[in-house]
């Protein structure tokens, strides 16, 4: 789990929250804010996973965005909070995610608000999590899928044309 910054079109900033799940590289949940705040991330995390399926481990930064109320939470759901060192960012994974997200995705968006900014994070999940392949994964994406053999091959833009998809149809 990690928070970045995202300036808008009238240069305030939103900050978003992406938590990962580590199996499979799979982006889990985006939340976007304004202002965040430890209730409220605490709310996203419960958002993500409910009550079921809870992870065992929650590898964070040591951001002071993440307060006592957030700390309370996740001992109260059962998770073993493991905050990273400090200045140590190679030790949350996230961090790389947050920079693909950056060179992929926001870094050729103008956002205009946090609705637009939740959309495009939104679309992008969708085409990392389903389209997008990853070394680590034998080229595949983190929603496994099956190899198309027959069929003409199309082309469909993802992220308003920033990205395309192709697959046999």
């Amino acid at each position: 789990m990690d928070l970045f910054v995202v300036p808008t079109i009238s240069f305030r900033l939103l900050y978003g929250l992406l938590i990962m799940g580590h199996g499979r590289r799979q982006i889990l949940w985006f939340g976007v804010t304004a202002h965040p705040t430890a209730e409220w991330i605490a709310n996203q995390l419960t958002e993500t996973c409910g009550w079921e399926r809870i992870p065992r481990y929650l590898i964070r930064d040591r951001d002071g965005a993440y307060g006592e109320t957030f700390i309370r939470r996740v001992r109260s759901i059962g998770i073993r909070d493991r905050p990273t060192s400090p200045r140590s960012p190679w030790q949350n994974a996230t961090e790389r995610l947050i920079g693909s997200i950056r060179r992929e995705c926001v870094d050729h968006v103008v956002v205009f608000g946090e609705r637009h900014l939740r959309h495009a994070l939104l679309s992008y999940m969708s085409y990392y999590n389903g389209t997008r392949t990853h070394l680590s994964l034998n080229k595949n994406a983190p929603m496994s899928r099956v190899a198309e053999t027959a069929g003409r091959i199309s082309c469909r833009p993802i992220l308003g044309e920033l990205h395309h998809q192709y697959a046999r149809v």
